[in-house]
């Protein structure tokens, strides 16, 4: 474990001791990016991830202050610029949550995201569906039609697949391999994302996975 100091320039408070081993993509993940997830903001007194990629370098951070805005979660980037904005959705049954393009949440969601209850199918975990003019699902989750993702395995266990409209596996959460007889806690793991999906919905949808079943804690909402 040394420090790693992201090349972005973030505030001067963010610098913290992070899992110094870069990730390797295996053979048939060649054309994947893959990244580190740390479950740890880099600013003190927040809550949050950190995410480096194989060299090392920050990619992603969410920093929830603990007394923040309440009800949201902001993926940004290195440089600290809003990504997503991740919503729980009021007034609704069960875990929903709206995904927007950056702080717009002012206008239509990107897409909707809502836990899977069906306990004659525990292998999926969520759905990821695109969403109506008005920020309604346009359709059931079961209806694979305007479903865009389903997610299946375990967060807990941190083995996880995401699966697109074609049945192709375009995300993984893997746990992340000992180094030197050390072994990583579930707090740091691996996100492996194929070409066919963009590593900021991939991260956005660990997020989700980790206020829907995530064990330690969830962000300050």
């Amino acid at each position: 474990m040394t420090k790693v100091y992201p090349n972005a320039n973030v505030a001067a408070a963010a610098t913290a001791t992070a899992p110094s081993i870069p990730a390797k993509p295996q053979a048939s993940d060649a054309n994947a990016t893959v990244l580190t997830v740390w479950k740890k903001s880099l600013l003190f007194n927040c809550n949050g991830f950190t995410v480096f990629d194989s060299k090392g370098d920050l990619v992603f951070r969410v920093d929830n202050y603990i007394q923040g805005v309440k009800g949201e979660i902001v993926l940004m980037d290195a440089a600290g610029k809003s990504l997503l904005t991740i919503r729980r959705k009021r007034l609704s049954l069960g875990d929903n949550w709206l995904v927007y393009d950056g702080e717009k949440t002012d206008v239509n969601p990107r897409f909707s995201v809502k836990k899977h209850v069906n306990i004659l199918t525990n292998k999926c975990l969520a759905h990821v569906s695109c969403k109506g003019g008005d920020g309604s699902s346009s359709s059931s989750p079961t209806n694979n039609k305007n479903v865009l993702y389903e997610i299946q395995g375990s967060y807990a266990q941190r083995a996880c697949a995401v699966y697109d409209g074609r049945r192709r596996r375009v995300a993984e959460i893997k746990k992340k391999e000992a180094v030197g007889g050390v072994a990583f806690g579930s707090d740091v793991f691996r996100l492996i994302v194929q070409p066919e999906m963009e590593t900021a919905v991939a991260m956005g949808l660990v997020i989700l996975l980790d206020q829907m079943f995530g064990s330690s804690g969830r962000l300050s909402l």
